[in-house]
């Protein structure tokens, strides 16, 4: 793999996107989510938990549950639900129980 600074992000502009209020309940469980899915693979690849992260001895302090994390990596995770919700219904998905 060649490393590029020509690289430029291009997601997909959902800034029109509303969710609607039902699916705001959602969010939160696909935060969640999204968490355990990161966590699962990092355990997979040899990853543990440490204080710090350390890239060599592969410790990581969030691989603790969704409800231990600071808000701050909970926001991380909601975001990428919401961006993820919105694209699905910029795409022309309904989203429906």
């Amino acid at each position: 793999m060649k490393a590029s600074n020509d690289y430029i992000p291009r997601p997909v502009d959902t800034s029109a996107i509303d969710l609607p209020e039902e699916l705001q309940q959602l969010v939160e469980q696909v935060a969640e989510n999204v968490h355990e899915v990161w966590a699962h693979s990092r355990l997979s690849q040899g990853w543990v938990y440490g204080p710090e992260r350390n890239d060599t001895l592969k410790t990581h302090p969030h691989l603790i549950p969704y409800e231990d994390l600071p808000e701050v990596e909970k926001q991380y995770d909601r975001d990428t639900a919401i961006g993820t919700l919105k694209l699905i219904m910029k795409l022309g998905f309904k989203i429906s129980r």
